[in-house]
């Protein structure tokens, strides 16, 4: 029985990542959303209806009964190198960016100037990278945790600040999809944690989202980022003005105290 349970917990999982929701299977088995409801808190699944359901969550039945022999390993964090190897290579990073929000194979081939052949290639890299498993048919299974986060001052980090973040934040911020806030105050260091742990959970939530709309087409969205920064500071001009400016806190400090909290605050998100 334990194991019954296991198996339909495995198929919720595999269809929620696809997207499709009990009223989309319940056209697709051409039954009513309550029965298709009834079906999977009873765990009262003919084969055929089984069959049916893998193929609409893409994944294989043996696939699907080798995920209960064998847990993937999911990441929180790469190594250093992984992120290494993905910054090193424009194309294996578009990729790799790519996939870790739910596009397919086909959807970057049909956007990019890239072949089929050129995509399974850096697909096959980020298999051996660790961070997706490669299926038959170029289907991807991310193996990477939704409390995922790049390491901080890694690679990744260090890129972006050298090639992205000053295009991200040239604009002007005032459309209707844009916002940006930039607000400073004094805070107690119990209202300071109060904050970043709000702030973490607006960066949870954009994952929750993100999750949410993947039953929408792939025309409906849009990438959006969204950048959350949060650490004592004072701008330099200002604080060589104090009386006891020799006691302040040195710029390497500071870059410490900003990697220690690396996703928190100010809330910067426009689309990519």
């Amino acid at each position: 029985m334990a194991q019954s349970a296991a198996l339909v917990d495995a198929l919720k999982r595999a269809l929620k990542a696809r997207g499709v929701t009990y009223a989309m299977a319940a056209r697709a088995l051409g039954l009513s959303e309550p029965s298709v409801k009834r079906m999977f808190s009873s765990q009262d699944f003919t084969l055929k209806r089984l069959d049916q359901l893998c193929e609409l969550a893409q994944v294989d039945f043996p696939e699907l009964a080798r995920s209960l022999e064998q847990k993937e390993h999911l990441l929180a964090r790469l190594t250093a190198q992984q992120e290494q190897d993905i910054v090193g290579d424009r194309t294996l990073m578009l990729v790799a960016l790519r996939v870790m929000n739910g596009w397919t194979a086909e959807q970057i081939v049909s956007t990019y100037t890239l072949s089929d052949t050129d995509c399974t290639r850096l697909l096959v890299k980020l298999d051996r990278i660790g961070i997706i498993r490669l299926l038959p048919g170029n289907r991807i299974r991310l193996l990477l945790s939704r409390a995922f986060s790049w390491l901080p001052d890694g690679p990744m980090q260090t890129y972006f600040r050298a090639q992205a973040q000053d295009e991200y934040l040239r604009e002007r911020f005032d459309r209707s999809d844009e916002m940006m806030l930039f607000l400073s105050g004094h805070l107690s260091r119990k209202s300071t944690a109060t904050l970043i742990a709000r702030l973490k959970r607006v960066a949870h939530e954009l994952g929750d989202l993100h999750r949410d709309d993947a039953r929408l087409g792939f025309a409906e969205k849009k990438g959006v980022s969204m950048l959350l920064a949060l650490r004592p500071w004072e701008f330099t001009a200002f604080s060589e003005l104090r009386r006891d400016a020799g006691a302040q806190p040195s710029a390497k400090t500071a870059t410490k105290s900003q990697a220690r909290q690396p996703m928190p605050a100010p809330r910067l998100v426009r689309p990519r």
